[in-house]
């Protein structure tokens, strides 16, 4: 059932992520901003306590004020990758890289494996996620890669090419962001195994309200949100921007039940179906609005995202048919 949960939750990621580029590149242009405005919406999650109430002592509550805090930081390294590239660019180097990570931790810190079968299921899915994903792959042009990875991250001692200084940041961003979600999935699936799910999560909740008031207790920053305030004249976009948070709460929400019962690393490993739909969404959007997103399809890509799609399928496969 959590497999199911997880791939719906990443459905409307998928959506979510495409949104939250529009407005990053259009309307807002700062991830501490945006970061703000996203974590601020966190207290309102304290109504879920009038179906199950519950009051975490002061060991747990630590732990979920800690866990919230982390997913608010983790939230303002994405953003930041998020605006400085496409969509299909950065959601596939995050997602690579969470199931490893999140692979690594759960095991660490809460003692979780994976069978012979899952880890192969594991490792495909990854990699149909990467081959969806990432535009078309010239696996012959090794020097070129070579000499392109020489230039983004410069010799031991040397320094960075400015031409690809923005490369560079984005890969550091993106890979902070990785590292950063897989450890929250693993701290919250910690507190689901010791809390009732829903005290668990609003308390989190908490953690992240918390961390936005730490946000605006810098002096620059809170400079920052308060002059783009300042500056907005209209309402005009706040439909839009509360209807995005919207359907981000229900994808949390539903992603963090899937991380309550069941494993970690598989649950991250999932996010090669978030890729289907965002490259379906994608390609709808390139087709019907060129001049507001545009998406590659020729020399082979489309045969690449098929291929990627299959794997997936056949990932998934694994997982369900074969009661994995």
């Amino acid at each position: 059932m959590y497999i199911l949960i997880a791939i719906f939750s990443y459905s409307i990621n998928a959506g979510v992520y495409v949104a939250d580029k529009f407005l990053l590149s259009k309307k807002i242009h700062s991830s501490i901003i945006y970061a703000f405005y996203v974590g601020i919406w966190s207290v309102f999650n304290i109504i879920l306590l009038v179906f199950d109430p519950w009051l975490p002592n002061l060991q747990e509550l630590g732990i979920d004020l800690l866990a919230g805090m982390l997913f608010l930081a983790t939230l303002i390294f994405w953003y930041k990758a998020l605006h400085q590239s496409e969509a299909t660019r950065v959601v596939p180097i995050v997602g690579a890289l969470v199931p490893i990570f999140s692979f690594i931790f759960s095991f660490i810190f809460l003692g979780e494996s994976l069978s012979e079968r899952q880890l192969l299921a594991f490792v495909i899915l990854i990699m149909g996620g990467v081959m969806i994903s990432v535009k078309h792959t010239r696996f012959y042009y090794l020097q070129e890669v070579k000499e392109k990875l020489k230039a983004i991250f410069g010799e031991t001692l040397g320094s960075v090419h400015a031409r690809y200084r923005p490369t560079q940041r984005l890969i550091i961003n993106s890979v902070v962001a990785a590292l950063f979600f897989a450890a929250y999935y693993v701290m919250i699936k910690y507190v689901y195994l010791t809390q009732p799910f829903i005290g668990g999560f609003v308390w989190s909740r908490m953690g992240s309200f918390l961390g936005v008031l730490l946000i605006f207790l810098v002096p620059e920053w809170r400079t920052r949100i308060i002059k783009h305030q300042k500056g907005q004249k209209t309402l005009k976009n706040i439909g839009f921007f509360l209807s995005v948070r919207f359907l981000a709460a229900i994808a949390f929400i539903m992603l963090n039940w899937a991380i309550s019962m069941g494993n970690v690393a598989l649950i991250s490993s999932l996010q090669g179906t978030q890729y289907v739909f965002l490259i379906l969404l994608v390609i709808f959007l390139s087709t019907r609005f060129p001049k507001i997103l545009k998406e590659e399809l020729g020399n082979g890509v489309m045969l690449q995202k098929i291929m990627g799609t299959a794997m997936i399928v056949i990932g998934l496969y694994m997982l369900t048919v074969w009661g994995l």
